[in-house]
């Protein structure tokens, strides 16, 4: 229900910002995304997966004799249907511990797959509706084809990393491997996993199926600059959120340039909507940096770390990011479960949804009571390749001077290492 409550925000917002006629009303989206979206999809996702190799049972546990004459207990369970909402619902987790790394939840390439355009059909389909909505398809291209830029660019370095692998390891000799290999499941290889490490940090999912730990400096930065940046496509429903948050953003700061009063689908951008927009962009950072900056000097933040110096620090900046950006993965060498990180994690996974989401319907609300003026020759037209490339720049920028201190600190600084 957690996740369901980001959709049913995002088809108020997108109300609001369409200029459609109110919010809403919060139930009848949760009916409807569960009953004509999520439900359908996940019924036909599972019987792909059955297909695959994946357990759907309600019997019980298997027990089998192995070669060596032991007794093994096979865990089984209803594990497609579980598989299917999960990765669709953006849930992250697993039926097991090892996530989609583990055969039974992801038997197969094409299974993974299936799996990765499971967590973002749902993100990226919001860039059309709002088109759709909008009544003018271009706004939701220009936007698509920005959101899929910053995609194809993370996963393109997070595969160059991992291929490149470590220059110390073949420094040593041992160049009987290719690329960096641990961690890494040989169904997928590097390809699948720099793919999948891509999606389910850029669509906010947290399911893996790899170890985000054993990546690469530069790979693991890719990750966390997904989660930086929330936008590219996002979670299910907020990263549309933090997209148009983002738009608005472009529209004002390029208004100031001319001295014109900004305006963005025909409604003018004042003080209102703009300290809205502020507090959405810099709860996120605030609720990480803040909560780092405190468990990288008390020993009940520190003392959780298992590698200590650069590659330490990177593991609690994920947590922080992770928790922040609703995703679920984890760098596993930190111990996050005492008391000291489940209490911060918790208020950070609850301030930082809810306070954007908050800021933002408020923006919307104000967006929806507005009338809409006409094109002047004036208008900056958001539906061309020029604002995409703004919001583009805008989008790095922003993340940038956010957090580049951090990852100074935590991956860049690992990777000087090596």
């Amino acid at each position: 229900m957690r996740k369901f409550h980001k959709l049913a925000a995002a088809a108020a917002f997108l109300r609001g910002v369409a200029g459609t006629g109110g919010l809403g009303n919060f139930y009848v989206d949760i009916i409807r995304f569960t009953t004509r979206l999520l439900l359908p999809i996940s019924i036909v996702v599972a019987i792909v997966y059955v297909a695959c190799g994946s357990p759907q049972t309600l019997g019980a546990n298997s027990i089998i004799t192995t070669i060596e004459g032991t007794k093994q207990v096979i865990p089984l369970g209803p594990v497609a249907s579980l598989e299917a909402i999960k990765n669709l619902a953006s849930n992250g987790g697993g039926f097991f511990n090892a996530n989609s790394a583990h055969p039974f939840e992801n038997p197969t390439p094409f299974s993974n797959l299936i799996t990765i355009l499971e967590l973002g059909l749902i993100s990226t389909s919001f860039v059309v509706a709002f088109g759709k909505m909008t009544k003018n398809k271009r706004q939701a291209r220009v936007l698509f084809v920005t959101l899929a830029v910053l995609l194809v660019a993370s996963v393109g370095i997070t595969y160059a990393a991992e291929l490149a692998g470590n220059h110390a390891v073949a420094a040593a000799g041992l160049t009987g491997q290719a690329g960096n290999m641990e961690g890494k499941e040989t169904r997928f290889g590097i390809a699948g996993t720099s793919l999948f490490s891509g999606a389910t940090t850029a669509y906010q999912v947290g399911t893996v199926n790899g170890s985000m730990d054993s990546m690469t400096p530069m790979g693991g930065m890719m990750a966390m600059w997904n989660m930086i940046l929330q936008t590219v496509f996002g979670g299910k429903g907020t990263g549309f959120i933090y997209v148009i948050m983002y738009a608005i953003l472009t529209v004002f700061i390029c208004g100031l340039m001319v001295g014109r009063t900004p305006e963005y689908l025909g409604k003018k951008i004042e003080g209102k909507e703009m300290k809205m927009v502020a507090v959405g962009i810099l709860a996120h950072p605030l609720f990480v940096l803040v909560p780092l900056g405190v468990a990288s000097v008390i020993k009940a933040g520190f003392s959780s770390v298992a590698n200590p110096g650069y590659h330490g620090f990177s593991e609690m900046l994920y947590a922080f990011l992770s928790a922040s950006a609703n995703n679920g993965s984890a760098f596993a060498g930190l111990n996050a479960n005492t008391l000291f990180w489940n209490i911060l994690m918790g208020v950070i996974m609850l301030l930082g949804r809810y306070v954007p989401l908050a800021a933002m319907l408020c923006a919307a609300g104000s967006l929806s009571q507005k009338r809409i003026v006409p094109e002047s020759v004036g208008t900056f037209r958001t539906d061309r390749a020029m604002f995409g490339l703004t919001l583009l720049f805008i989008i790095i920028v922003i993340g940038a001077l956010s957090f580049f201190p951090a990852l100074v600190l935590g991956p860049i600084a690992e990777q000087l290492t090596l």
